[in-house]
């Protein structure tokens, strides 16, 4: 069973279902400014994993079709407002959607895209009680984005970050949307509170080791294939846990917060982040979460959707980008 050909599969459902929940309406820029991201591709993770957990628990994709776009929508709504704080001119491999309609206009297209979800999960064919508990966990989970975001920015002013308080930045900024997935996903699909719960730690773990991997990719990926800067994590002066590892072993880090540099120099700083050990010790620890993830999974039956889980897990920590 191939893992990009069975999500492709089901986003192309998302891609139609966008297309029908979301279209290009007056005022046009608006509209196409919203779905600039979302057309862009994206490699659709989240919704794949909100349906595929509905389909392991004998539900079936097009019940629960509107749900996953409004969680694919949550995550360009981030992904649209975090370029414009982090002052992230690609995305993608394309200019960003403030370098394309500027920031006000970027702002307008992600609350746009951000009230259109619950407009979109609402819609959604299900028992009113279900519908509500969806609606209460993407919500909250909304909500711990802009902690997790918050933190991400408070840590650039800081001196020192630790090593916990990195890991509950990540989980509210990333990994929480992965979590409300496979929740919803359960939940629609009719599972018990016991079963969506497991799901939702899966999608909270594997996610959790996703942002890990993602920082380990920000140093070791070319830029071609990274689709942005090479370490511009480490330029722009986030703590992400392989320097918050490397300051903890007393490593020096001219390029931190630096703002730009040549390519010998980021080479350099990825040669000394590589001979500490802190780029190994961040993919070790991203393993180890995305095993603790698939052990959640225990609780489904076994079937094809539930072993596509288990390869998006692993998906997490092989993918180049």
């Amino acid at each position: 069973m191939m893992l990009i050909d069975e999500i492709k599969k089901r986003s192309s459902h998302v891609d139609a279902a966008i297309d029908e929940l979301l279209p290009v309406v007056h005022p046009e820029e608006l509209y196409k400014a919203s779905r600039y991201l979302v057309d862009a591709g994206g490699k659709r993770l989240r919704p794949a994993v909100l349906i595929l957990a509905a389909e392991a628990v004998g539900s079936d994709l097009k019940s629960v079709l509107p749900a996953a776009v409004a969680v694919e929508l949550v995550h360009n709504f981030t992904l649209i407002h975090d370029d414009i704080m982090d002052k992230d001119d690609i995305r993608r491999g394309m200019p960003a959607v403030h370098v394309k309609w500027g920031e006000a206009g970027a702002i307008l297209a992600g609350d746009t895209l951000y009230s259109k979800a619950f407009e979109i999960l609402s819609k959604v064919e299900n028992d009113p009680a279900r519908i509500l508990k969806c609606m209460d966990v993407l919500s909250k989970t909304c909500t711990e984005i802009c902690e997790g975001q918050w933190l991400d920015m408070d840590f650039e002013k800081r001196g020192r970050v630790t090593e916990l308080e990195y890991i509950e930045m990540v989980e509210k900024k990333t990994s929480v949307l992965y979590a409300a997935a496979a929740k919803i996903g359960a939940l629609l699909g009719g599972a018990s509170d016991e079963v969506a719960e497991a799901l939702s730690e899966y999608g909270r773990l594997i996610g959790i080791g996703f942002q890990m991997y993602d920082d380990v990719l920000d140093m070791i990926t070319p830029e071609e294939v990274l689709g942005k800067v090479r370490g511009s994590d480490l330029m722009e002066g986030k703590y992400t846990l392989i320097v918050i590892d490397a300051f903890d072993k007393g490593v020096k880090l001219d390029l931190f917060g630096k703002g730009e540099a040549t390519l010998e120099e980021t080479e350099a700083a990825v040669l000394t982040l590589t001979e500490c050990g802190s780029i190994d010790y961040v993919k070790n620890l991203a393993i180890s979460y995305i095993n603790q993830g698939k052990a959640k999974l225990d609780v489904l039956r076994d079937c094809p959707e539930k072993t596509l889980l288990l390869q998006i897990a692993d998906y997490m920590i092989a993918r180049e980008y």
